[in-house]
């Protein structure tokens, strides 16, 4: 599949340069021509966990500010794991963004900012 180059509109670029810098590794001729990545299953998994990172970030933040000093589970690790849950959500957000650009990039559609 063809897409198209950033700079030169109209120029199409082969699929074995579709990477940033191209291919990282040479072909070493065991892998099929036309093996494709699962980009698509890592947008379905990102798109799933996103929103179970939030939500868990969120319960942690507010069990975390209602914690009395006997719980269970003291408030400092409770802010450990709503940070946590956080930088998981922010990872998950990220993924989804460049697996998004970069299936349009792929498909030649129009082109984010």
């Amino acid at each position: 599949m063809n897409t198209r180059r950033p700079g030169r509109p109209g120029r199409p670029v082969p699929r074995a340069r579709s990477g940033a810098f191209g291919r990282r590794w040479p072909r070493t001729g065991t892998e099929p021509v036309t093996a494709q990545s699962a980009v698509r299953m890592r947008r379905l998994l990102a798109a799933l966990f996103l929103p179970l990172f939030v939500a868990a970030a969120v319960l942690f933040a507010v069990l975390a500010a209602a914690a009395d000093p006997g719980a269970a589970l003291d408030r400092e690790e409770l802010v450990v794991l709503a940070a946590i849950c956080g930088v998981l959500a922010l990872t998950a957000a990220v993924d989804l963004w460049v697996v998004g650009r970069r299936l349009r990039r792929e498909r030649g559609g129009p082109r984010g900012r």
